[in-house]
């Protein structure tokens, strides 16, 4: 399969102004749980159809990166221990590793082919090696098409950066690439803290989400090395508005009726759990959610704002799609901002600088309706046709990630990527209420 793909060279992209001497970013309490993971990104391109000479594309976008980086010095810059031995980024223009690559045959035979594993070959990573200080944390790769078409692949560390910043780094350097400025830069500044005095009378902490993490964290780190798949699916406005109805309240009105995350997630957890073979009630599930709106976060905002919780079910009738939606919509409705605020103050009070593997031993349904990466234009009205994102390693019961669509497919229309275990994703996309569905399925576990 490697032949699939021919490497050119790895070179540093370096910003074009250097940053201020001694600079240093603090990280997080979300930022420090989610060390051990981290992200990739994978954007296909179609040819512009115009003429262009041997190396013409990356050279642009290398130049353009460069630029970019220059409102990026956290991007930049590399991992180093404070004096109580948390990470922190030193900004010292190390720059950011790109790949140059190029692929056999035209874009349309490779989607028509692509499963994870060969996804996973445009978009190169580099575990962090013993010596953190020399380790980039940001890889980007560009690879051609010999027939034309390009893919831009990013990946980072969790532990700078969630799928929203990821995003607006790259919408960040497409928009100085198409009109040479950024359009919104981004902010970095610490999480928000609760004033003395500012906790609503009689509001008792937000002690689920709190015992959620602690358990979290109390749990080694086991990652066991399975062979998992990865499948994509389509649902269109229609897909998703039916099945909302579907997970519909009995006797339910509007104001009840779920969320297409609420809908889709609760539609994957109850089929996941069947082809795990549970017959009385449902796998364990934790759902995670963008808090930047409840904490009223700058859009620019650089920085995790990710948060996970358990979701909890009794009584389950089977393929129930109305119990399990409602019971991921009560704990989301439970993630509001004071609740929130509990647990970034327990995290910093107790913080005690121990690892912990937040993508663990549950089923994630994650929601990543706000990472629009369909918006990200290189060239004037070049949109990508196919995107992907995936939060690695996959561990515990597998992964739901539940983006939006390409805008013309509807305002409801969402791309979910599922990964779970080969023999599991096949039974999966054959489940009674996948059908009914019909969902276009993008990439999938009988591509050649």
């Amino acid at each position: 399969m490697a032949e699939l793909i021919t490497f050119i060279c790895k070179r540093t992209v370096v910003s074009t102004k250097p940053v201020q001497a001694g600079k240093t970013y603090p990280l997080s309490v979300l930022d420090r749980h989610m060390e051990v993971n981290h992200l990739r990104m994978v954007l296909y391109y179609p040819s512009t159809g115009l003429p262009t000479k041997p190396g013409e594309i990356t050279t642009k976008l290398r130049e353009s990166l460069a630029v970019t980086l220059t409102n990026y010095p956290i991007i930049t810059g590399r991992l180093q221990k404070n004096d109580k031995e948390q990470w922190m980024i030193k900004c010292n223009d190390a720059g950011v590793r790109m790949i140059e690559a190029k692929a056999r045959g035209s874009l349309e035979e490779w989607l028509r082919n692509v499963d994870r594993e060969k996804e996973l070959m445009l978009v190169y990573w580099e575990e962090m090696y013993h010596k953190p200080y020399f380790w980039s944390t940001f890889y980007v790769q560009l690879t051609e098409f010999e027939d034309g078409g390009l893919a831009i692949g990013l990946s980072c560390t969790h532990l700078l950066a969630d799928q929203t910043c990821a995003t607006m780094f790259i919408k960040a350097w497409a928009n100085t690439t198409l009109f040479s400025k950024m359009m919104h830069p981004p902010f970095f500044y610490p999480l928000p803290q609760r004033r003395p005095g500012n906790r609503k009378l009689n509001q008792k902490p937000y002690t689920a989400l709190i015992n959620y993490y602690k358990t979290s964290i109390s749990k080694s780190i086991h990652i066991v090395d399975a062979k998992h798949t990865t499948v994509t699916l389509v649902f269109s406005d229609d897909m998703v508005r039916a099945c909302i109805a579907m997970a519909q309240p009995i006797d339910g009105t509007d104001k009840s009726s779920p969320t297409p995350f609420e809908a889709l997630s609760g539609l994957f957890w109850v089929c996941i759990s069947k082809v795990k073979g549970v017959r009385n009630g449902l796998v364990d599930m934790s759902i995670r959610m963008d808090m930047r709106k409840v904490l009223g976060l700058d859009k620019g905002f650089f920085g995790n704002c990710m948060v996970y919780n358990k979701v909890h079910l009794e009584g389950f009738q089977e393929d129930n799609l109305s119990q399990a939606a409602s019971s991921i919509g009560e704990v989301v409705a439970k993630m509001d901002r004071e609740g929130i605020m509990d647990l970034i103050e327990w995290l910093v009070c107790k913080d005690d600088r121990s690892q912990s593997f937040m993508n663990g031993c549950d089923l994630i349904c994650a929601s990543l309706e706000g990472v629009d990466l369909f918006s990200i234009i290189f060239e004037d009205v070049i949109v990508p046709i196919r995107v992907s994102c995936y939060v690695e390693p996959v561990s515990g019961l597998g992964q739901v990630l539940i983006l939006p669509a390409k805008p013309g497919d509807g305002e409801l229309s969402r791309v979910v990527m599922v990964t779970l275990p080969r023999d599991e994703a096949i039974k999966m996309c054959e489940h009674d209420l996948i059908l009914r569905l019909s969902p276009t399925i993008l990439m999938d576990v009988n591509k050649p």
